[in-house]
């Protein structure tokens, strides 16, 4: 009787998605450090609450169709900033750190605008956030050429984007203010009596600024609804992060403050999301805010395609703006080795949510879905000099007193 219970039992495991992930993650937590898919998946953390393999099939495959869609935006407007002369764009690539906004905006509220949905500072690399969060890439692109009918009426370029509709507040050229900002938001959420919760994703520069500081203190004093995610990519723009941070893990920066100190593979979309969703759920419970560090990589220099070839991934070659010592390229194809897209993909059809045929029928469908996007944007009527006395004061135009 025992081994017919026995034989049930691994039946309806082997029937249950929900118990084939929770297996697959426990065993790979319980074998130690060694264990991976393929050498390519991550090692699991211990269960941390809210694993990912208690997501449907359908949110699983929504969030590998998000990180295909950054990617090939972003591969989309490299090949068009290498081959035609005629773009305006002004970009930073975000391509490698796709699962980090992926993971962690899949555990946000992405509608509702400002007053329900939560709300997201970025970065002046922001196409992943914004992506992620659920932004028009047609507006998107329109934007970046600074078009009419871009996402910001084509004012904002790429730093400066912003969609108020999904909560993303926008992209920051500024390296620092975001958090400072941000936790003022959280703070106007606690006093509304509001469960929304605020992301600011920074970067490893901005340890060492004094806003990250300041905004950690208040955060964690007023034990607000914050969360700091920051994406160690171990460059700010061309110099290693340890030039201006003391210690290995920026996590360890949570210590003084009292609050969690999360870090995760960055490349691993499952393992962001697992940490994403425990930190939104403690924040919307009140328990104050947390400092989430994802290891992950860029493929790109600090800005535009010096070094890279059309149609191929990553930029290998002399970038002239680069005045100090900068990363070598078996670094770069280490972490290329590891990359986002594959992680997603081979988890997905080791749960037998995706088999290869399908995961490539979607790439090949996003891929064209970037492509139609961005030749829309290329129809689209730049703005006009004199419609930016329009967007001065939040009603009306400011009186037009000189020209040139």
């Amino acid at each position: 009787m025992a081994d017919r219970n026995d034989a049930h039992a691994r039946d309806a495991q082997r029937k249950s998605p929900s118990a084939t992930r929770r297996n697959f993650l426990q065993g790979l937590a319980g074998a130690g450090a060694a264990i991976s898919l393929s050498s390519r998946i991550a090692n699991a953390q211990g269960a941390i609450g809210f694993w990912a393999k208690d997501l449907t099939d359908a949110q699983l495959t929504g969030m590998f169709g998000t990180i295909l869609r950054i990617r090939w935006y972003e591969r989309t407007l490299v090949d068009k900033m290498l081959t035609d002369s005629n773009y305006r764009g002004y970009n930073h690539f975000y391509v490698g750190q796709e699962a980090v906004a992926t993971g962690v905006c899949a555990a946000l509220k992405n509608s509702g605008g400002v007053m329900e949905a939560d709300l997201v500072y970025s970065t002046h690399r922001p196409s992943g956030h914004a992506i992620a969060k659920g932004a028009d890439i047609r507006k998107m692109a329109a934007e970046y050429e600074f078009r009419a009918t871009g996402l910001n009426k084509g004012y904002a370029g790429e730093m400066h984007i912003s969609d108020k509709s999904i909560g993303f507040i926008g992209a920051d050229g500024m390296i620092g203010p975001g958090p400072v900002i941000a936790t003022g938001s959280a703070f106007a959420i606690r006093a509304r009596g509001s469960k929304q919760v605020v992301v600011n994703f920074g970067g490893d520069g901005t340890y060492a600024t004094p806003h990250f500081h300041s905004a950690m203190n208040n955060a964690a004093l007023l034990k607000l609804p914050f969360i700091y995610v920051i994406e160690n990519n171990l460059y700010h723009q061309y110099a290693h992060y340890s030039w201006s941070c003391p210690m290995k893990d920026i996590a360890e920066a949570a210590v003084p403050y009292g609050i969690p100190g999360v870090v995760v593979d960055g490349q691993d979309v499952m393992q962001v999301y697992n940490a994403a969703r425990t930190a939104v759920e403690r924040a919307r419970a009140g328990e104050g805010p947390t400092l989430i560090e994802a290891k992950t990589y860029r493929y790109y220099n600090h800005w535009g395609a010096p070094g890279a070839k059309p149609g191929e991934l990553g930029a290998f070659g002399y970038d002239p703006l680069a005045i100090s010592s900068f990363r070598p390229e078996r670094e770069l194809r280490a972490w290329m080795a590891r990359d986002p897209v594959d992680i997603c993909r081979t988890t997905l059809i080791g749960w037998k949510v995706l088999d290869a045929a399908k995961a490539a029928a979607m790439e090949t469908s996003i891929k064209q879905e970037v492509l139609d996007a961005v030749a829309w944007a290329d129809k689209q009527p730049f703005c006009k000099p004199e419609d930016g006395l329009k967007n001065v004061f939040v009603e009306g135009s400011v009186p037009a007193r000189q020209f040139g």
